[in-house]
Order: C-alpha cells, then structure tokens, then sequence
C-alpha cells in the first residue's frame, strides 16, 4: 500500500511554517473518500450479472475490499489517489438449475493502472465440477466488472467532488462545479423550492447546501398493513423495483436497491402505520440524506400513503418527486395490483 504524504507528515507541529513577513503559499487539502468509495464500489458491483444459452451468473458478495481512496486541493487542482484490492463472489445458474459458485480478484485497481491494466482473475471454486458458466464469467463477466470498475473512477471524478471547495489564485475559495454525465443524469430518479440550508458533513466538505421539504399523497388498493410490509419486505422490493435488492426491515436496517442507486436506513417504525428512514440518491453530496416519513392512512377500503421529503437537495427537488411517482407509487401499482386513480 503506498503511503499518502499529508500535510502532518511533511511538517512538525513546533516549527513556524511563515513568519509574519512570509507569504502564505496556496493551501493543500485533503478530503478522504475511502468510505464514500466502499459503498460506491459495492453498489456498482452487487447483482452484476451476465447471460448466456448456458445459464447466468451474478456478483452475489463483494467479500474483501482493502484500499483507500482520496482527493487532494493543490492550488485550485484535484488529484486524485485510489488503491483498492477486491474479492468477490460469482453464483452461476445452469439452465437445468444446477448451481455453481466461484471468486473474483482484482488486487490492483489504483490511480497507477488504466482500465485495460487491471488484473481481474475468475475462478470456479475448487469443490465444483466444470461448468461452462466459467468461461461465461471470464469473458462477459470481466468485461461487465471492468465496466462497472471504470464507472466507479469516473464516480469519483464527479460525483463526490460536488461542493468541494478549491483554493484560487487569489486565496479566495470557491466551489468545485462538476456536470454529471448524461448516462448519469438519465439514470437519475429524483429535484425544491424552498431554501432550507442544510449541513453536509461540514467537517470534510467545508461547504452547506440548499435544501427543500414537500409531501406527496397516493392512494392504493390495499390495506395499510399490506402496503406497509411492501416497503419492508425484501422480495416484494425486487417485484417492484424488478432487480435486485437488500433490504433488512427492522429499525436501524439498511436497504439499498435500484441497481445501487437508492439507498439509507429505516430509523423508525411504527408497525402498519409509520416508516422513517434516512434516504438517499446516489449522486447526491457525499454522506447527504433525506429524511422520508412514509404515514399509512386506513381509507376504508384503501389506504391513503402521505410521503414526507425533508432535507432533499434544492437541485434534486422535481426528479426526487417524479422519481417516487414512477419507481415506488406507479410501480408497486402495477406490480401488485393496487391501482387507484392518481392525486
């Protein structure tokens, strides 16, 4: 692992740095992404999967991930340092239903290698017999990981350096503007009006953003029991988001789903009747959530779902709202059979 050379390592805490007469030199910062870059990196690689004639395999476990990741503000520039070391399990389904398992190494992604450089090694555990599923993984496999790998650099890139602040020229400091790729910007779900200031993580982003609340109302078909278990239960999360899923529906449990592109944790549930979770989109500023209050209201013969956003980045207002209507209310309507007319 190399050694990252910070500002502690390369001064002593009782030399002067200036004397009074001295000009103070462009600061040099360092932000850290490691953790940002774990979630990232799972998320991109959890339920990557390939097909063939033979059968499917997926990425079912991300097992090791030893590494670092980091930016640095050297006079208004970014540099960025990534090194990371992952293993990763592949599960293989033959088309008669037979089930095989395997792993995955890449021991050298880094800021050193280019995409085409990196080593990613696929094997069929030892106690399987053949399968062709093998070659399958070898070839489409490790072009998809390689993808998804390359996406995760291009994620650092971009989305995590949103608000940075930048040293200038003339020692006044201003925000990073970064624009996110169209394939990003397409894969978006969720957009606010009022100004609520929020703090992000101050301590490492140095920068507040602008937030917004709003609700929204939807009726189903159901009763408020059963639309309650929708949100909590983890295979009723992967019918209607159709894909893959994790979700643990206990207080303090996490969920992510959408292909890894939503994800937070329930803080508070009140059976049949309230969830509260921390929640959030994963283009958004680093460590930022929402608070979402989902209040289930028994109508009788329906069950009227109050939605209550706080917290959502001004910008993100008007996709946050679409990104409901289409990805959960819609969705589960269609999946289940709830449908009811539209507020």
């Amino acid at each position: 692992m190399r050694r990252r050379l910070t500002s502690s390592t390369m001064t002593s805490s009782n030399t002067p740095l200036h004397s009074a007469d001295t000009p103070i030199p462009h600061c040099r910062t360092e932000r850290d992404a490691t953790n940002w870059s774990s979630d990232k990196l799972k998320s991109l690689l959890l339920g990557l999967s390939v097909e063939n004639e033979e059968g499917k395999c997926e990425v079912t476990e991300v097992s090791k991930m030893e590494g670092e990741a980091s930016i640095n503000n050297r006079k208004g520039k970014l540099i960025f340092f990534y090194e990371w070391n992952l293993k990763a399990t592949w599960t293989g389904t033959s088309k008669s239903g037979v089930k095989y398992s395997g792993s995955i190494e890449v021991p050298n992604l880094s800021d050193e290698n280019t995409m085409d450089d990196l080593d990613i090694s696929i094997s069929l555990n030892k106690d399987e017999p053949d399968t062709p599923l093998t070659k399958l993984m070898k070839t489409k496999g490790a072009v998809k990981i390689r993808e998804a790998l390359g996406s995760y650099v291009d994620f650092l890139k971009t989305e995590f350096t949103q608000g940075m602040i930048l040293p200038t020229a003339n020692g006044v400091a201003k925000s990073q503007s970064t624009s996110q790729s169209k394939a990003s910007q397409e894969k978006t779900l969720i957009s606010s009006s009022s100004s609520t200031v929020a703090p992000v993580n101050t301590s490492n982003t140095g920068v507040k953003i602008p937030t917004c609340k709003f609700s929204l109302r939807e009726t189903f078909l159901t009763s408020p029991a059963e639309l309650y278990r929708v949100f909590l239960n983890q295979e009723m999360v992967q019918a209607f988001t159709h894909g893959a899923a994790t979700v643990d529906g206990e207080r303090g449990g996490k969920f992510r789903l959408l292909e890894g592109n939503v994800f937070g944790e329930f803080t508070d549930l009140v059976p049949d009747e309230k969830i509260v979770m921390k929640w959030r989109y994963n283009n958004w500023p680093c460590e930022h959530y929402a608070t979402i209050t989902l209040n289930f209201l028994d109508r009788s013969s329906e069950t009227e779902l109050e939605v209550a956003c706080r917290g959502v980045p001004n910008s993100e207002e008007e996709q946050t709202k679409e990104g409901w209507k289409r990805y959960y209310f819609e969705a589960i309507k269609q999946t289940f059979g709830y449908g009811a007319r539209l507020f």
